[in-house]
């Protein structure tokens, strides 16, 4: 037997052969491009999303990937970038196994204690971007997408009125009961819809919610885990494992990655 044949045969990435696309990579500090750089490792294919003066940045961040990809022009507020998409990946791919939704704004004047004083355009910009974009990405992009693919989204759990985060709390509700809403139509083509509930990560988006530090301060003290509020990494891959065939009988979940905070009603003495 030659030394060759003693190696271990290459692992099976978990989702080696996925064509995945992915929303919300800003910089390299993102979530989005943590969950990408994991893909990627796993075997799958990438696309990136990004639109705007936001697009240098995200191409610079996608450059920095361990295979460089491609950054697709997506304003998920614009039916026509929509629609821009969805022929730009049939004519690419023809085919998208997974979908990472991670896309939040709200307006300044809808956080940070503004709650009573916020007017209805920005509850309603909140809620347009934050949730109703969930529908609209999944919806279009559901024709491409084969039994067994798999929708993500991030979301910051909206079970509590938290302090500073106000209409983007309202939002993150939405965004629960869409995701649920989007299990229950998806499922009879096959396709899952799940929540990763993460805790406060220090991310450039994150850092423009006034008063953010405050409630990210909540987090080292009362999680049963501990919290890094420095690690965009951790909610990789718990997102990886619901983009991959391993969750195919999890639809409509919420998955908390936020060191046990939600399971504790009190901070710790």
């Amino acid at each position: 037997m030659t030394a060759a044949a003693d190696q271990p045969a290459p692992r099976a990435g978990l989702l080696a052969g996925k064509r995945l696309l992915l929303t919300g990579v800003i910089t390299k500090d993102s979530m989005a491009f943590h969950v990408a750089q994991r893909a990627q490792e796993e075997g799958a294919e990438v696309l990136l999303t990004s639109f705007g003066r936001v697009r240098r940045m995200t191409e610079r961040a996608a450059a920095r990937l361990p295979t460089p990809v491609d950054v697709l022009e997506l304003d998920v507020n614009r039916p026509e970038d929509l629609e821009a998409l969805h022929g730009e990946l049939a004519r690419r791919w023809g085919r998208v196994d997974g979908v990472l939704h991670a896309i939040a704004f709200a307006p300044e004047d809808a956080l940070g204690g503004k709650f009573l004083t916020a007017p209805a355009e920005s509850a309603m910009a909140a809620f347009q971007t934050s949730a109703f974009s969930l529908k609209a990405l999944a919806a279009t992009l559901a024709p491409l997408m084969p039994a067994g693919s798999s929708v993500v989204g991030l979301d910051f759990d909206a079970s509590v009125a938290w302090p500073i985060y106000d209409w983007m709390g309202v939002a993150k509700a939405a965004l629960e009961s869409v995701s649920r809403y989007l299990a229950r139509d998806l499922g009879n083509q096959g396709i899952r819809v799940n929540l990763v509930s993460v805790g406060p990560v220090g991310t450039v988006a994150a850092r423009g919610i006034p008063g953010f530090q405050h409630l990210a301060a909540l987090w080292p003290q009362q999680a049963p885990l501990g919290w890094d509020v420095e690690d965009p990494s951790i909610a990789s891959g718990p997102v990886c494992f619901l983009l991959s065939d391993l969750s195919r009988g999890i639809s409509g979940e919420i998955i908390h990655v936020d060191g046990g905070f939600h399971a504790v009603g009190a901070p710790r003495l």
